[in-house]
């Protein structure tokens, strides 16, 4: 994870400017606020970073990366925002949560102007199978969070539920996020997306029920994912990449 952070610190250091610049308000001061005070918070940046590894690795040298950088992670910031209020939550990334600090009302809003403002910065980008997929990646997430509330105590919901609440709350924003880079460097539909994968990989967790045979199946995909990465020319990302496809199964934290 640090030496995909270093490796693209350039990059994301321009992404953390546009998003800076993007959070802005002419007319709503609490806009910014309430943004700063969970972006600033901390982070590991992971999709975003995935956007732009995704981008470079298939050769990208334009701007528009750094565009779907911040786009990816407004609208995950708009999900936590609007997580915060549905859940009740106190606190998040160690610091109260927006909706503690002003209210449930400023919470909603300013994650509804941070979508439209993901929204905004993928036209900038002129293409319509971004827009598609993010647009997509967006309602998943929704559909994820409504299905959490219709499961949430109900002691009779399977673990299919569960595996496709966390598909749309999770797994729908990454994959997104790595699609769009490829995307946007001109990569080939193959290779820019792995459709089914999410699916598939639903579909032989649902077959393992302890947790040592998940964990197996864990690495297994994680050895799937550095297989995918085969086709790809070579470049000091294909091998970060692989390795932290190995860490996201092996970390504690």
């Amino acid at each position: 994870m640090d030496m995909l952070a270093a490796r693209l610190a350039d990059d994301m250091a321009r992404v953390n400017a546009l998003i800076r610049e993007r959070m802005a308000s002419e007319h709503a001061p609490r806009i910014p606020e309430v943004t700063a005070h969970l972006i600033e918070a901390g982070g590991k940046r992971l999709r975003p970073l995935l956007t732009l590894a995704a981008a470079r690795l298939c050769g990208y040298e334009g701007e528009h990366h750094i565009r779907l950088a911040a786009t990816v992670e407004f609208i995950h910031t708009a999900t936590l925002l609007h997580d915060d209020v549905v859940d009740e939550s106190k606190q998040r990334r160690g610091r109260p949560t927006a909706n503690l600090l002003w209210d449930n009302q400023s919470s909603v809003l300013v994650g509804d102007y941070l979508f439209a403002r993901s929204f905004g910065l993928m036209v900038e980008t002129g293409s319509l199978r971004v827009l598609d997929i993010l647009a997509r990646a967006s309602a998943t997430i929704a559909e994820g969070e409504v299905l959490q509330l219709s499961a949430a105590r109900n002691i009779s919901a399977t673990e299919d539920i569960y595996m496709t609440v966390i598909r749309g709350k999770t797994a729908a924003l990454f994959a997104a996020a790595c699609e769009v880079g490829g995307v946007v460097a001109g990569a080939d539909e193959a290779r820019a997306a792995g459709e089914g994968d999410l699916e598939r990989a639903q579909a032989v967790l649902a077959r393992h029920g302890t947790l040592e045979s998940t964990r197996a199946t864990a690495l297994a995909w994680a050895e799937r994912a550095r297989t995918a990465l085969e086709p790809l020319p070579a470049h000091p990302l294909k091998e970060i990449l692989a390795g932290l496809s190995a860490y996201v199964v092996a970390r504690i934290n």
